[in-house]
């Protein structure tokens, strides 16, 4: 295939933007997205020019490092990541817009690459408990109803990736917070700080910068792992719940 590529080029936080188009030939369909960047680069090398700077780890659809939006979606045409978006899921002749997360609580670092750095601040907030867990306990030492096993779980596969984000028409990260909280609330080991975790979390999540959440669900539709729209729902339950319970 031969596509153009329009990618948001920027040397440093400090300094503006701009898409910068090239021509790339000989793409094969079975390519990954990140594969095709790879490409892309060691050409630019050839020329002697600056790669472009993205971020990646796994390729794995496992970390969520590999943040990019591609012709306005969160990780492209397909729900998944960016790294496991095939090149099948283009044409020939295609132009292809390549830009980083849109948000101000992640500022861009350089070209694709985006400090997400405002997701770990949420988490160590309020993402702990105190009750002392040692080795690992024999699997019926604490027993957890299914349904609050399989809801944990659900939530638990919330990568951190920021597509929800990134999505968003208005930046929120109500997704991304409400999967942390409704993941250890739901579980004994996290009962002790039931109240304050919901509490600590939303509230760095608002200093963070993040915007409001007006439930247009474009979150949960660009979401790689599918974390439910209703999760929001069941946080807003818990912080209304925790600042009757909790006096500051």
């Amino acid at each position: 295939m031969k596509l153009t590529l329009r990618v948001w080029r920027q040397q440093n936080p400090d300094t503006p933007g701009a898409m910068a188009t090239y021509e790339l030939d000989g793409v094969s369909q079975d390519m990954s997205f990140l594969e095709m960047l790879d490409v892309l680069n060691e050409e630019l090398i050839v020329k002697g020019e600056e790669p472009v700077a993205f971020d990646h780890d796994c390729r794995e659809g496992i970390c969520g490092a590999c943040s990019l939006v591609i012709n306005g979606d969160a990780h492209g045409p397909e729900r998944t990541t960016t790294c496991q978006l095939h090149m099948r899921s283009f044409q020939d002749g295609d132009t292809i817009d390549i830009e980083p997360w849109r948000a101000s609580a992640f500022p861009v670092i350089k070209d694709l690459v985006v400090d997400r750095s405002a997701f770990d601040r949420v988490i160590q907030a309020g993402g702990y408990i105190t009750a002392p867990t040692g080795a690992a306990p024999e699997a019926h030492a604490a027993p957890v109803p299914k349904a609050d096993a399989d809801y944990a779980f659900e939530h638990a596969e919330c990568i951190g990736c920021g597509a929800c984000v990134a999505a968003c028409p208005n930046g929120a990260a109500m997704l991304f917070t409400s999967a942390k909280v409704n993941h250890l609330n739901v579980l004994p080991q996290g009962s002790p700080e039931r109240e304050t975790r919901v509490l600590d979390m939303v509230a760095q999540m608002d200093a963070e910068g993040f915007g409001g959440c007006t439930l247009t669900g474009e979150c949960a539709t660009a979401c790689p792992k599918g974390i439910p729209l209703f999760s929001i729902t069941a946080m807003n339950k818990e912080w209304l719940r925790a600042t009757r319970k909790v006096k500051r």
